[in-house]
């Protein structure tokens, strides 16, 4: 567990420090555009017989960075595995994502739940995060990661997923305090979950509040930030994370990155809908940025991937705390050699930016 790290530009750039090129992961980079997964996906029989077998789920975690020269890994696994170990019975049907067999849509829903045991329900994924960090032997960090408080309700509540998130929203304005006491007992559970991971050797933590932007400014304060703070507070407050660097990307959200630095996070993911510049001076150097390429450039041609990586980088400019990613994960259909072309071309332009 205290191997050495050989490659430590993801850490340092979390911490602002300089580095000798930007470092570079993508979201989802262990995912169905690999042959390799796919096949790993169909010896495990389900995507959840995947992510619950410790070994597999460390073989596809690792599978990237054979290929790829990324800066960091990150856990294989699902943002609902919190839902599932509450008994709320999820499934992922075939081309139609996730689904809870038992939503949550009462007072009385809401008060069955309780905190999961992270040694017990959910030692899977702990197990997971064991093995991985063994098997990369120090080769680049591994990030933990978990969905939001309000990401996690979303599903809870409509069951399954959805463009609106209707059923949810309507618990946010017919029955505020429910929606709170969910959204407090989902915060304690992520919150423990993420020091649960760090105790197990995770080296940096993400939170995906992927459905953040579905909120109007006042209920995002309300029923998102208010829960993402939350969690930051209890990650500080714990001996396993509080020097553990948390990356917050709330997609969507990008009217609300100043009031989200106050959370006391390291970084703030920014999806592709905003200049990384822009962005960088909205915050004004107090947190690093994770981001942002469309993820859809994946499917243009090199030449366009390169250019559209030297705007990214030109763009954010020779300033310390910049991890390049996408503004969302890698999609199924995109060529891994697209990938390589991406990262290949992050480390070498960065290079020359800092020879200028």
């Amino acid at each position: 567990m205290d191997t050495p790290l050989k490659n430590d530009r993801l850490l340092r750039a979390l911490r602002r420090e300089p580095v000798d090129a930007t470092p570079v992961w993508v979201m989802r980079q262990a995912g169905r555009y690999l042959p390799e997964y796919r096949a790993t996906r169909a010896k495990a029989g389900s995507f959840m017989a995947l992510a619950q077998n410790p070994e597999l789920a460390c073989e596809v975690t690792l599978q990237p960075l054979e290929r790829f020269d990324l800066d960091a890994a990150i856990l294989f696994s699902d943002i609902l595995t919190i839902p599932d170990a509450m008994g709320l019975g999820l499934s992922f049907a075939q081309g139609e994502g996730p689904q809870f067999a038992r939503p949550v849509r009462t007072r009385a829903d809401v008060e069955r739940l309780g905190v999961p045991d992270m040694e017990t329900e959910l030692r899977y994924v702990m197990d997971a995060v064991r093995v991985i960090r063994r098997e990369l032997a120090g080769r680049v960090p591994l990030i933990g990661f978990s969905g939001s408080p309000w990401t996690l309700a979303c599903y809870m509540v409509e069951g399954e997923g959805s463009r609106d998130f209707a059923t949810a929203k309507a618990m946010c304005w017919n029955d505020p305090a429910l929606a709170h006491t969910l959204l407090d007992t989902l915060a304690r559970s992520v919150s423990a979950y993420l020091i649960a991971q760090a105790a197990a050797g995770a080296q940096a933590l993400m939170v995906f509040d992927t459905w953040g932007g579905l909120l109007g400014p006042t209920a995002f304060r309300e029923f998102s930030l208010r829960y993402l703070s939350q969690v930051v507070a209890a990650l500080k407050a714990n001996v396993h994370t509080r020097d553990v660097p948390v990356i917050l990307f709330s997609k969507g959200a990008n009217a609300h990155l100043v009031e989200m630095v106050d959370t006391g996070c390291a970084a703030l993911g920014v999806d592709w809908t905003i200049d990384i510049g822009d962005a960088r001076r909205a915050v004004h150097g107090k947190v690093a940025l994770q981001g942002n390429l469309d993820p859809a450039v994946l499917r243009a041609s090199p030449d366009v991937i390169r250019r559209e990586v030297h705007r990214v980088l030109d763009s954010y400019g020779n300033n310390p705390g910049h991890v390049f990613n996408l503004g969302h994960g890698v999609t199924p259909e995109v060529d891994p050699e697209h990938v390589k072309v991406l990262v290949d071309e992050v480390h070498s332009f960065s290079r020359l930016l800092r020879a200028t």
